[in-house]
């Protein structure tokens, strides 16, 4: 463009590249001295915590681990892990966190996909690493975690395990400059159909994504902030989008940080209250099995933040959530994004209105984050009105998005067809640039001619006093193309009092008050003791609805057959 100069420094300008080092040098630099704890078992400081990176990148190299080489991590959520989220990519390997619940199958494939080299395995998985071993051709070197240092009965010969390993190398490690569009994590989605896609993301992205979502969270006069006198323990898995990236933002303020192992309510409860946490993250399903706990409402949990995730936030839990206190609110993003692409912000006049006219705001996902660009677009890809109402599909485009999908070109264009990531997101925005998700393009249901979101049937639904869960989804109708269908988990002291229609009824009121379209009110509501969840605690509604397909199916015969 004619007129525009472009600043070129002399010949010595250093090129300073955005390197995941630099996270881990400031949060030494503020706050050495805070600590990392994991479960009640271990507890150390910042300046133990960089001798022990020094450590594992000199036990890696010693396995051979090299620049653009993968390790794969297979741990709950721990120390352990966070320390592998520094030395791994900081050697300038590249990091595969591996989702420990996918199938045995799936496994082997995104191993072999990503060629991992070697694989650090917490002793609860090696039986399901057993099973797949020999198929790992890339693979050279098994490393054994382990909190009781038993080794496992395995046919996998391990060059050590963890801790001793560390304790016979040396803590200093030359982590060199290297060019910071380097590959630094790699992980698979869980898709519907086909074998998992491998999205990854470099130091650069990383690194921006880190500093972004600091600014969100911990710089706006707002709900939920999050500073370096806070406690940090995350509620989702390290394997799932870098813990959302909060480890790494953790890290850089120099927060204590809490690492709870595999989630087990006792064991979080315990160190909520125990260590002081203030700041998680989660999806809907563990806030809710923790609300729910008859601990939670003998406690004082007025001090902790919750950040929901993965789903959208029902306004019923919501209401639970924040009548004990907690500071609940929302995020959205997607493996593809890093993830973080929008937080909830609450304006000075939105804290100071009631909690109802609050939820409103605190289920929606907020306002896109520092250096986002996102539009919501209608099937021709024209931008819809920013009036709350008008419906079409999330696009964005950030510093920090995956360039697309490992070795597969051909999806890696789809998603980011005319040059912005398409995210499959129905959502609507308003005119001050609130967005709230309506649904998954491939969740909503069309039924009538009109389009049902069954996330807005499930957030009323969840506001019945008798309803614990529900998950809601369509189903086809030769009459209407598709009707949809409600899966219900009653609380405990609603078992048996409460049926379907008086469900309906309750959807119907809100009908009448213009919130739903009639096409809205479920065919039928079904109930059950629990609704499926996928790998990283969502609710599976694909498993659901096949499981329903299938008993509807089967309903149908046996009533066929007594009408014969």
């Amino acid at each position: 463009m004619a007129g525009t100069k472009i600043i070129r420094g002399v010949e010595e300008t250093h090129q300073f590249q955005l390197l995941i080092k630099n996270i881990l040098d400031a949060g030494l630099r503020y706050e050495p001295h805070r600590e990392i704890v994991y479960r009640d078992l271990v507890r150390y400081d910042y300046f133990k915590l960089k001798e022990r990176i020094g450590r594992l990148a000199n036990v890696l190299s010693g396995l051979g681990v090299g620049p653009g080489d993968t390790v794969a991590v297979f741990d709950w959520d721990s120390h352990r892990y966070l320390e592998a989220y520094f030395a791994v990519p900081m050697m300038g390997a590249i990091m595969h966190t591996v989702n420990v619940r996918l199938s045995p199958a799936q496994l082997g494939y995104t191993m072999r996909h990503a060629e991992d080299k070697v694989v650090l395995v917490n002793s609860e998985f090696v039986p399901l690493i057993d099973k797949i071993s020999g198929d790992l051709t890339s693979v050279k070197q098994f490393v054994l975690l382990t909190d009781e240092k038993k080794r496992p009965e395995s046919t996998i010969e391990f060059a050590g395990e963890y801790e001793e390993l560390l304790a016979k190398s040396r803590p200093d490690y030359n982590f060199e400059e290297f060019d910071e569009n380097s590959i630094a994590t790699v992980f698979y989605t869980t898709g519907t159909t086909g074998e998992p896609k491998g999205v990854y993301f470099s130091h650069r992205q990383l690194v921006l994504h880190t500093l972004a979502i600091t600014a969100s969270v911990g710089a706006y006069q707002s709900q939920g902030r999050f500073r370096s006198d806070d406690v940090y323990m995350p509620l989702t898995p390290m394997f799932h989008v870098h813990a959302w990236g909060l480890p790494y933002m953790a890290t850089m303020l120099g927060v204590k940080q809490v690492y709870p192992g595999k989630y087990e309510p006792a064991m979080l409860l315990k160190l909520l209250l125990s260590e002081g946490v203030t700041l998680s993250h989660c999806v809907p399903t563990i806030l809710h099995m923790l609300v729910s706990s008859p601990v939670a409402k003998s406690v004082d949990l007025s001090k902790w933040k919750v950040i929901i995730g993965g789903a959208a936030l029902p306004k019923g839990l919501a209401e639970a959530t924040l009548k004990l206190g907690i500071d609940v609110y929302s995020g959205y993003g997607m493996s593809e994004t890093c993830p973080v692409l929008t937080i909830t912000y609450l304006t000075k006049e939105m804290l100071e209105s009631d909690t109802s006219s609050q939820v409103k705001y605190r289920v929606k996902t907020g306002i896109p984050v520092p250096f986002v660009d996102l539009k919501i677009v209608d099937e021709k890809g024209n931008e819809v009105v920013h009036d709350g109402k008008s419906v079409g599909e999330i696009v964005v485009r950030a510093p920090w998005l995956t360039q697309g999908y490992l070795k597969d070109d051909d999806m890696s264009r789809q998603l980011w067809r005319g040059g912005w990531l398409h995210t499959g997101d129905m959502a609507n925005i308003d005119q001050q640039g609130y967005v709230e998700i309506v649904d998954r393009l491939k969740d909503m249901i069309k039924t009538g001619g009109e389009w049902v979101s069954s996330l807005e049937i499930e957030s009323i639904l969840s506001q019945n006093e008798a309803v614990s869960e529900v998950a809601v989804i369509g189903l086809p109708s030769e009459k209407w193309g598709e009707r949809p269908y409600a899966v219900v988990v009653l609380k405990p002291e609603f078992a048996g009092q409460t049926d379907g229609n008086a469900l309906r009824v309750f959807l119907k009121k809100f009908v009448d008050e213009g919130v739903l379209n009639s096409w809205s009110v479920p065919d039928k509501v079904l109930f059950t003791d629990s609704i499926p969840k996928t790998s990283v605690g969502k609710m599976d509604k694909k498993k659901l609805r096949a499981d329903l397909a299938a008993t509807l199916t089967l309903l149908n015969n046996e009533n066929l057959k007594k009408d014969m």
